[in-house]
C-alpha cells in the first residue's frame, strides 16, 4: 500500500494552511446558516457534515488553488493578498451555487447566506494572515534593537523599497529619511519620519545615532552624487548606495544589495544609454569573433555579445589563463551560447585562418598593447602587435568573407604624439577599405578615451597606492582625461557596429574631461581618508609620450550626428593605399630585423601627423624625431 505524501514542492506548513482555509470555509458556511435560522428561532436544517458541505468545500478548495492563493506567504500578507482572497471567495460562491443547483436546486440555502458568504469568508481568511504578519513584525522590531541603525538619503520609491529590504534582513534598523523635497518634510513613510534635507545629514546623523548612511537615489547624475557623497563624508560614517536599475538588469547587482560608491558614480558625465533593440536586431543569432577576448574590453565584449543574442563566439587570446577564465565564465553564465576558444597570437596568419574557419559574421579586434610609457621603449612590439597583427586580422577576415570588421581604437590616435597613438592611427588607416582591394566587408572604427578600471589603467593603480597608505602619484596637476566605464565602452562598440555605415569612425561625445588630480582626490575620499592629510598626493611629471590633454576629434574629419544622441560619425580621411602598403612592408621587414631606427622612420613616414612631443616628455634616444608644431584647428561638425 502506497503511503501518501504531500505533492512535490508543498511543505507540511502549506498543508496546514490549506486545512486552516478549508476549516474557515466550513465555519463560514455552517455559521451563516446557524445565524440565519437563529434569527427566525428555527433550527438549521444543514448538518455539520453532509454531501452539501462536502460540495462546498470541494468547490471552494478548487477555486483557492486556481487563483494561486497558496503561492503567497503569510509572513508578507498585505492588501493585494486580501484582494486575492476576496476574488477567490466570489469565484468560490459562483462555483458553490452552480454545484448546489445541480445537486439539489439550492434547496434550504437562504439568499442571505449567499450574499454574506464572500464577506465573512474574506474576513475569516484575512484576519489570521494579518495578525500573523503583525506578530512577526513585532518580533522583528524587537530583534532590530541590536541591529545597525541606518539613515536613508532619499524618500522616493527606492527608499521605501530599501526599508522593506532592510527590515526583512533583520540586521539593520532604519531610523529615518532625508530628502530635499519640501512637500515630504515632516511626513512619515513606512512608519519612519522624513527628518530633513540631505545636506543636513552632518547634523541629523548624530542625533539619530546612525551607524550607516545609505544613498537611495539611483537616478542621481554625477554632480549631484558628488554633492551627496561630500555631505556623507563630513559625517565620518560609512555610506553605501542602492544599485541602479541598469546594474540590476545587467546582473551586476542583486536586489536589496548595498554597494560602495564607486568612482564611476562620480564621473562628470551622464552614462550612455544604448539602443538595445537595434543591437539585438543586428547581433541576434550571429556568430562573432573577438580578438584579445581575455582582456578588459575583449572580455566585456564577449559578455555583452552573449547577453544580446549572439549564437556563437570565437575567443582568440594569447594568454592561456585569461582565455580559460573567459571560456569558463561564458560556459557558466551563457550555456546556450556556443564557444570556440582559440589560444594563439592574432598576428599569426595560421591562428587567424584556424579561428575564422567557423565563419563568423563579425570580427571585433580588441587585441592591442596600450601602455603609453612602456611602448615608448618597446617600439618593435608596439608595431608588431598594434599594426602588423591588425593588418593580418583584416586580411584574413576579408579572405574569409567576414561581413563586418570593427577596430577598437583610441583618442590617442588623434594627432598622435606617442608610439601608442601612432600605431593605432596606422591601424585605422589599414582598416580603411581603400587600403586593400575592395570587398564585401564593412569596416568600422570606434574611438573612445580612457576606460575606468581596465587592466593597467590609473584607477587600479590609485586603488593599490591608497590601500598601501600612499602616496598617490599624479603626473601633473593640470592633466585631464576623458573617462568611460568598461560596459559603456563595449556598448558603444556594439552600437556603432549596428549602425550599418562603412569606412566610418565613430566617437562618443564624452562630455568634459576629468582632471586626474580630482580623480585621485575622489578615490582617496571614497576610501574613507582625507587627501593630503591621510594620503599624500605626489606630482611626478609627465611620463614619456604623455600629453596634458587628449582630444577625441581630428580637425580634418567632418563629424555628423547619428541616430544615437551621444555618438558622432566621422568620414575617414583619405589615404594613399600604395603608401600604406609600402609602409607596412617596410615595418614588417624592420620587425624581422629588430631595426628600431628603420621602424621609427617608417612609422613617421606612414603617419604624417605623428609628432613625438619633446615638450611633454623626453623621447627615447632611438625613437627621437623632429618635433612638429601643430596649430590649433577648429572642429567642423556638419
Amino acid at each position: 500500500m502506497k503511503q501518501w505524501f504531500p505533492p512535490k514542492g508543498i511543505a507540511l506548513p502549506r498543508v496546514a494552511v490549506v486545512a486552516h482555509d478549508l476549516f474557515m470555509v466550513w465555519l463560514a458556511w455552517i455559521g451563516l446558516h446557524v445565524f440565519r435560522y437563529a434569527i427566525r428561532s428555527e433550527p438549521s436544517p444543514l448538518l455539520p457534515l453532509s454531501t452539501e458541505v462536502v460540495l462546498v468545500l470541494l468547490a471552494q478548495g478548487l477555486v483557492f488553488w486556481k487563483v494561486g492563493l497558496y503561492r503567497g506567504i503569510w509572513r508578507f500578507a498585505s492588501v493585494p493578498d486580501l484582494i486575492n482572497i476576496l476574488k477567490a471567495s466570489l469565484f468560490g460562491l459562483v462555483g458553490i451555487s452552480v454545484g448546489l443547483f445541480l445537486y439539489n436546486r439550492l434547496e434550504h440555502v437562504p439568499r442571505s447566506v449567499l450574499l454574506m458568504y464572500p464577506v465573512v469568508l474574506t474576513a475569516l481568511l484575512g484576519m489570521p494572515r494579518l495578525l500573523y504578519r503583525a506578530w512577526k513584525d513585532h518580533q522583528r522590531r524587537r530583534s532590530e534593537q541590536t541591529g545597525t541603525r541606518v539613515l536613508i538619503l532619499g524618500a522616493g520609491q527606492a527608499g521605501e523599497a530599501l526599508v522593506r529590504d532592510l527590515r526583512r534582513m533583520g540586521t539593520y534598523q532604519p531610523v529615518g529619511f532625508l530628502d530635499d523635497a519640501g512637500k515630504l518634510r515632516g511626513s512619515v513613510l513606512q512608519g519612519l519620519p522624513v527628518l530633513g534635507r540631505v545636506d543636513e545629514v552632518e547634523r541629523i546623523a548624530p542625533e539619530t545615532a546612525a551607524g550607516l548612511l545609505v544613498i537611495a537615489m539611483p537616478s542621481l547624475d554625477a554632480p549631484a552624487m558628488r554633492r551627496v557623497v561630500a555631505a556623507c563624508e563630513r559625517t565620518g560614517l560609512p555610506f553605501r548606495r542602492v544599485p541602479r536599475l541598469d546594474d540590476l538588469l545587467e546582473g551586476r547587482s542583486l536586489p536589496g544589495e548595498l554597494k560602495e560608491v564607486a568612482i564611476e558614480d562620480l564621473l562628470g558625465r551622464d552614462p550612455v544609454t544604448p539602443d538595445w533593440k537595434a543591437i539585438r536586431t543586428w547581433l541576434g543569432g550571429r556568430s562573432v569573433l573577438v580578438t584579445g577576448a581575455g582582456g578588459s574590453i575583449g572580455s566585456e565584449l564577449c559578455r555583452q555579445c552573449a547577453r544580446q543574442g549572439a549564437a556563437r563566439i570565437v575567443l582568440v587570446e594569447v594568454d592561456e589563463l585569461a582565455l580559460a577564465t573567459m571560456d569558463a565564465e561564458l560556459r557558466r553564465d551563457f550555456p546556450h551560447v556556443k564557444r570556440v576558444p582559440v589560444l594563439g597570437d592574432c598576428g599569426d596568419p595560421a591562428v587567424m585562418r584556424h579561428a575564422l574557419r567557423s565563419a563568423p559574421e563579425a570580427v571585433f579586434h580588441a587585441a592591442a598593447y596600450k601602455q603609453v610609457p612602456l611602448l615608448q621603449t618597446q617600439l618593435r612590439e608596439a608595431v608588431r602587435n598594434n599594426v602588423l597583427a591588425t593588418a593580418n586580422v583584416i586580411h584574413e577576415s576579408r579572405a574569409s568573407g567576414v561581413g563586418c570588421f570593427v577596430l577598437i581604437s583610441t583618442d590617442k590616435a588623434v594627432d598622435p604624439v606617442n608610439v601608442l597613438g601612432a600605431t593605432k592611427r596606422l591601424a585605422e588607416m589599414i582598416c580603411q577599405p581603400s587600403a586593400e582591394p575592395p570587398g564585401a566587408m564593412r569596416s568600422v572604427i570606434v574611438r573612445f578615451g580612457n576606460v575606468l578600471d581596465s587592466a593597467g589603467s590609473v584607477v587600479p593603480l590609485f586603488r593599490e597606492q591608497i590601500r598601501g597608505g600612499g602616496p598617490v602619484t599624479v603626473t601633473d596637476a593640470r592633466v585631464t582625461r576623458y573617462f568611460m566605464t568598461i560596459p559603456e565602452a563595449c556598448q558603444l562598440i556594439l552600437q556603432s557596429a549596428a549602425m550599418g555605415s562603412d569606412n566610418t569612425v565613430y566617437t562618443l561625445d564624452m562630455g568634459e574631461p576629468v582632471p586626474i588630480r580630482l580623480l585621485a582626490e575622489q578615490m582617496i575620499r571614497l576610501a574613507g581618508k582625507k587627501p593630503e592629510r591621510d594620503i599624500a598626493i605626489v606630482y611626478t611629471g609627465l611620463r614619456p609620450g604623455e600629453k596634458l590633454h587628449e582630444t577625441l576629434f581630428h580637425a580634418d574629419e567632418r563629424y555628423h550626428p547619428t541616430a544615437h544622441p551621444k555618438i558622432l560619425r566621422a568620414e575617414a580621411r583619405g589615404i594613399e593605399a600604395a603608401r600604406i602598403e609600402s609602409a607596412v612592408a617596410r615595418l614588417r621587414d624592420a620587425v624581422q630585423r629588430y631595426d628600431l631606427d628603420a621602424l621609427s622612420s617608417a612609422l613617421r613616414e606612414a603617419v604624417l601627423d605623428f609628432a613625438p612631443d619633446n615638450a611633454a616628455a623626453a623621447p627615447v634616444e632611438s625613437e627621437a624625431g623632429t618635433v612638429v608644431a601643430f596649430p590649433k584647428r577648429q572642429l567642423r561638425i556638419s
